[in-house]
């Protein structure tokens, strides 16, 4: 008699580290990048929860509770911009930080920082650029949910710089 596997494969991955800097929901419909996302941050002492797309982040982010969210945009079923917006809208995940990985267009940048994206990492990445993005993005201020959500209502300018390939642009917002 043959084993036969009784339980589905859960949808999402988590591994607890010790000594954890933070818990990071990684959304991206590629396996690969995931799993590339997934094995630098906790090679940095992140714990790392992954999800295929914006509707299965939408499904787990209640219960994961992540300190920082790394979006895709182009994602089936829910893409990251409107992903973000969602989240932004939510008064129980509004503070969460958000950065987008993705090959970060100036349209990408653009509606990001009008849906309340805090960060911005062109694909490809450094591994290293993308451990420095979570771990500024775990370490400052949470957001405050009354702000602006766009850095043109603050007056601080339009969206963040980019330098080609692997630059990291911070969106400025309004914080506190």
């Amino acid at each position: 008699m043959g084993k036969t596997r009784t339980q589905p494969c859960p949808r999402t991955y988590s591994r607890v580290v010790s000594g954890v800097s933070g818990r990071v929901l990684v959304v991206d419909d590629n396996r690969v990048i995931r799993q590339l996302i997934r094995v630098n941050l906790e090679l940095e002492g992140f714990e790392v929860v992954t999800a295929a797309d914006g509707a299965e982040c939408l499904d787990v982010v209640h219960q994961v509770q992540p300190d920082v969210i790394t979006l895709d945009v182009v994602m089936p079923r829910l893409d990251g911009l409107r992903t973000a917006a969602l989240l932004r809208d939510d008064p129980r995940t509004r503070h969460i930080p958000l950065a987008i990985i993705s090959a970060c267009t100036q349209y990408e940048v653009d509606c990001g920082v009008a849906a309340g994206v805090d960060a911005f990492l062109a694909k490809p990445f450094e591994p290293a650029e993308l451990v420095r993005v979570v771990r500024q993005l775990t370490h400052r201020e949470p957001r405050d949910p009354r702000g602006p959500r766009d850095s043109r209502e603050s007056g601080e300018g339009g969206p963040p710089p980019l330098d080609g390939r692997h630059e990291a642009g911070q969106a400025e917002s309004a914080r506190g």
